[in-house]
């Protein structure tokens, strides 16, 4: 049973865990490491944890599960320091934004004999803002609660049965859990989150090159620019390591984008054009 977590990184995920945790029942400890100190003084005080700690490599210890948030090469670093002080019965998952790196990593060092469990995870949710102050425990609701284990998943009995309550714990959270191959994963993320996020991005900063503070242009701007460049607001800190980590796949998906869009400015007076929107809301109806 899992009676006490240590949640490393306490910005809008980890947070949101937290209080995720606390609202929907777990009674144990919620112990709490950022190396922000702001940061970890508003997961105190919203309530996403019980308690603190300034050593967590040694809080670890203690603990039955260990959650890592933040951008993908700090969940790596963290990786690699906490294998070396855990034991068999203990359990690590992430809410990275990519899945290959870090089940790599987590081949080298963790799901062997004499060694703790990893059960890579991605709640997909979050939010343009980062920071704890903008946590809230139903931000998992609806969402779906990505699970990508490579082959052998052997842990300690005690591990499997963590990773099978903390499976519990997300769907009581209002998650759909689903099981996916970590390279299927970065792949599919690239279209359906990574490409949006650039795609914003790069419109956000071209407005602001074309138009600066023009007035004119945000007042007549209306929804369809507030949503457009929405994401356009989202932290660097974050996004950094979703380039650097999955390239490959962000490339690829950008490079299909800029033909697109040579292909819609090409067909702007002629028949194409139409074809496109058919296209978009063939898709857009089959999501609904």
């Amino acid at each position: 049973m899992i009676e006490r977590i240590l949640i490393v990184g306490t910005g809008l995920l980890g947070a949101s865990t937290g209080l995720a945790l606390r609202a929907h029942g777990f009674a144990g400890e919620v112990i709490g490491w950022d190396r922000d100190a702001v940061a970890l003084e508003t997961a105190v005080r919203l309530g996403a944890l019980t308690s603190e700690t300034q050593e967590p490599l040694i809080a670890s210890k203690a603990a039955d599960l260990i959650v890592l948030s933040g951008p993908v090469f700090a969940i790596v670093e963290w990786m690699g320091r906490l294998a070396e002080v855990l034991g068999p019965d203990q359990l690590v998952t992430d809410v990275g934004s990519t899945k290959q790196l870090i089940t790599e990593t987590a081949a080298q060092h963790y799901n062997r004999p004499g060694r703790a469990a990893f059960l890579p995870g991605h709640p997909m949710a979050g939010k343009e803002v980062s920071g704890a102050e903008h946590a809230e425990p139903e931000l998992f609701r609806g969402a779906v609660w990505l699970f990508t284990p490579t082959a052998p998943f052997a842990p300690e009995a005690r591990a499997a049965a963590a990773a099978a309550e903390f499976r519990g714990f997300v769907e009581g959270f209002g998650c759909r859990t689903l099981e996916m191959d970590p390279g299927r994963h970065d792949e599919l993320l690239a279209w359906v989150s990574h490409l949006p996020q650039f795609l914003a991005t790069a419109l956000s900063a071209l407005l602001e090159d074309e138009f600066g503070s023009d007035s004119e242009l945000r007042a007549i701007g209306g929804r369809a620019l507030r949503e457009m460049t929405r994401l356009g607001s989202s932290p660097y800190s974050m996004w950094r390591d979703v380039a650097l980590s999955n390239s490959e796949h962000v490339e690829g998906a950008l490079q299909a984008l800029e033909q697109r869009l040579t292909h819609l400015r090409a067909n702007l007076r002629g028949a194409g054009l139409r074809e496109e929107f058919d296209r978009a809301n063939r898709f857009r109806l089959a999501s609904l």
